[in-house]
């Protein structure tokens, strides 16, 4: 008995230092990046844990540093959040409308349109790069906030969601409320909604964090320095700014820190619903 008891502590010990291992082995890149980023630049990518730290980093990415070279990081780091809350609420009201309509609503062509968006969501969408762009630059919005946000405002992945979840809805809902005089509108946002908060809450964090880490597209459809999201500007660090590894850790830092909070903001929110969909 007093073996098996041991036997049952070692198995649980050798786990324990084995997950400890792997948290430590996923972990360290960012802990990496984060010490680096606050580190002397004379032990910048030279220790694996530098002894010595400061704000220089952080200092010379807002200043524009030695070479004379201004970055407006402040106004990259707005531009990231106007397009990314914009792009995502727009993708999540799209979604909520179509998926509404495709699981609740009877109409000719519902059933290809269903199939149409589950056949577009295994399409690659590098194909249609180029004329999405010839199609933004021909309507006047190439180098503007509309020319970010538009193109990416519908998500086939949420009105995917949304549609399964909306299905499992009982129609005896719907109908009452239509008894009561409520119109599809009010049925959407004061129904449907409100019973999909764990669902939402997934589809927000995954949308948001996708638009943030968007590059690409932001890359080619604008030109303007003040209209750079934070993403172009630190891929355009690597030039002229290359030769500072320092600020380019520290804007790596600001690039993730947003994402790290509402992580922390909504974890537990996040982990309900992705629960309630395994269910």
């Amino acid at each position: 008995m007093v073996g098996t008891n041991r036997n049952r502590k070692l198995r649980l010990a050798i786990r324990y230092i084995v997950a400890l291992v792997l948290l430590l082995v996923l972990v360290y890149p960012y802990l990496y990046m984060v010490l680096n980023s606050l580190a002397d630049w004379t032990q910048i990518d030279r220790k694996l844990f530098p002894t010595k730290y400061t704000f220089k980093s952080y200092e010379w990415l807002f200043s524009g540093g030695e070479t004379g070279m201004s970055r407006p990081w402040m106004t990259a780091f707005m531009n990231s959040i106007i397009v990314s809350l914009a792009s995502t609420a727009l993708m999540m009201l799209f979604g909520v409308m179509v998926a509404y309509a495709l699981s609740k609503l009877r109409f000719r062509g519902r059933d290809f349109t269903n199939n149409f968006v589950l056949f577009h969501m295994f399409f690659p969408a590098i194909i249609l790069l180029i004329p999405t762009f010839l199609t933004v630059q021909r309507i006047g919005l190439y180098d503007t906030y509309l020319g970010m946000i538009l193109p990416k405002a519908v998500s086939l992945w949420a009105i995917f969601m949304y549609t399964n979840f909306f299905k499992a809805i009982p129609d005896a809902f719907i109908e009452a409320a239509k008894l009561d005089g409520a119109s599809d509108w009010k049925i959407m946002y004061r129904i449907m909604l409100p019973m999909s908060k764990s669902i939402t809450t997934v589809v927000f964090l995954f949308l948001l964090m996708e638009r943030w880490t968007e590059l690409l597209w932001d890359m080619i459809v604008v030109r303007s320095d003040g209209l750079l999201t934070l993403n172009v500007l630190l891929s355009q660090m690597f030039g002229p700014y290359g030769t500072y590894p320092g600020p380019l850790y520290a804007a790596s830092v600001l690039l993730t820190l947003p994402i790290i909070l509402i992580f922390i903001i909504f974890g537990k929110k996040f982990q309900e619903g992705m629960q309630f969909n395994l269910k």
